[in-house]
């Protein structure tokens, strides 16, 4: 697969890219090079290849959720922090209707 130059200014116009004729003449070639190395990689059997998301493999190292039950720093301060808002219902800071 190859571009000519009027694919070349066309893409470039859709891009809202203004290019020059010399511009234009040096993108033709380069496209061109990454499109034929795309058709390499389209050739090369990937069939015994497993699909994957990520080259180096990635786990999430969780931890427990363990709620902190010291009155100073952690969980159990919900009464203090809910006296300080303006609306509090059931339980959760109250706010007014955004959506009818």
């Amino acid at each position: 697969m190859s571009v000519s130059r009027e694919q070349v200014a066309k893409i470039a116009s859709l891009a809202r890219l203004e290019m020059g004729d010399a511009e234009l003449d040096r993108m033709v070639p380069e496209l061109n090079k990454i499109l034929d190395w795309v058709e390499q990689l389209g050739e090369v059997d990937t069939s015994a290849v497993e699909p994957m998301t990520a080259v180096i493999p990635q786990a999430l190292r969780l931890r427990d959720d363990v709620v902190d039950a010291d009155p100073l720093t952690g969980g159990g301060r919900r009464d203090d922090v809910l006296a300080n808002a303006p609306v509090a219902e059931h339980g959760f800071f109250g706010v007014p209707k955004v959506i009818e």
